[in-house]
């Protein structure tokens, strides 16, 4: 890592180090809000743009060309190391992953093996690229995680409720373990196979955790989520964890051994400082959904958690879940700025 990237304030903040502004980046700011992203995208199914290098570094460079964000985030998906290990999944555009043939048994958990470098060679080339185009800016690598991966599957798609998942969990724990166990190997492999070629950070995606009570999290998840960190730390980069609706869960996201704990926007950051705990920097969270707001809302809503995060040892600027297809590229634009006028110390 050059000395200039490794001074940039996004890792400074990832790290608790002193900034000269607040960094900013937003989570799926690469994506259907933005015209150029449509235009390349135009007609080429995700799996296959996720699976495309040229693709991979278009669509992870246009926010970072059109924001002037502190990091940019790889353009990918997260069940691409699945789709990379023969499971048989689409992504359908309008519903998300669709699984063929949900995992539900000894033998289906047993088709998972462990991914491997060439599995995902078009990762290593994208990375690879991207870093060299990035320069001083870092590059966020992620993977989804076990939790997360295993409802897809077991469920076959996306679920409201978890019913599959959860009576797997409560019902059959030890075949849930063993699924869990496969799906932190992929997920690890996933994530250092990413950072070899040059990420110069990750973020572990568990969209759907908030689905469980602490103390089920505790021990049906917890376990694997940490393995994953404790995987990566050798590595000497910093690790971040979110999840939507995990208000109840942040102490714990910290536990499990995350560097950066990403706090949606239903619990403002500085109780989210109290429920975290010291040693941790936070990542957030603005809701996604003020930026359809007139700026002058998004402007009020953006200080105050500047000014709230300002209690962090650490802190990020992002959304508290990913931008909505219908924002305006513009106020993320202007959002960016305020951010960097705001914060500059």
């Amino acid at each position: 890592m050059t000395p200039e990237l490794a001074d940039s304030p996004f890792l400074r903040a990832c790290r608790r180090q002193p900034v000269s502004r607040t960094p900013v980046w937003f989570m799926r700011q690469a994506g259907r809000s933005l015209p150029e992203y449509r235009a390349v995208r135009g007609g080429v199914p995700m799996l296959t743009a996720c699976a495309t290098p040229d693709l991979i570094v278009e669509i992870t460079m246009q926010p970072v060309r059109r924001y002037g964000v502190d990091a940019a985030i790889f353009f990918s998906d997260i069940v691409v190391p699945l789709k990379a290990i023969g499971i048989d999944l689409d992504i359908k555009p309008g519903v998300g992953p669709v699984v063929a043939e949900p995992i539900r048994d000894a033998a289906a958990i047993g088709t998972l093996r462990p991914i491997e470098p060439d599995d995902v060679s078009y990762v290593t080339q994208a990375v690879r690229a991207l870093t060299a185009e990035l320069g001083a800016t870092p590059l966020i690598g992620f993977a989804g995680a076990p939790f997360t991966l295993a409802s897809y599957l077991i469920e076959g798609g996306p679920s409201k409720n978890h019913d599959h998942t959860k009576a797997m969990m409560y019902g059959r724990p030890q075949l849930w373990h063993a699924l869990m166990e496969r799906l932190t190997e992929i997920t690890l492999g996933f994530l250092r196979i990413q950072i070899a070629a040059g990420a110069s950070a990750v973020q572990l995606f568990d969209s759907w955790v908030g689905a469980v009570a602490p103390e089920d999290y505790r021990e049906f998840v917890m376990p694997y989520t940490s393995r994953i960190f404790a995987g990566l730390a050798d590595l000497d980069v910093p690790r971040i964890h979110f999840g939507v609706g995990t208000g109840e869960l942040l102490g714990l996201l910290g536990e499990a051994g995350a560097d950066v704990v990403g706090v949606d926007w239903r619990v403002p950051l500085d109780e989210a400082v109290r429920r975290v705990g010291p040693g941790k920097a936070l990542q957030g969270n603005l809701d996604p959904a003020l930026l359809l707001a007139p700026w002058e809302v998004v402007e009020r809503r953006a200080a105050d958690i500047l000014a709230r995060g300002s209690k962090a040892e650490g802190h990020i600027f992002n959304l508290g879940h990913g931008v909505l297809p219908a924002t305006d590229p513009d106020q993320l634009a202007r959002l960016t700025d305020f951010v960097h006028e705001t914060s500059a110390r």
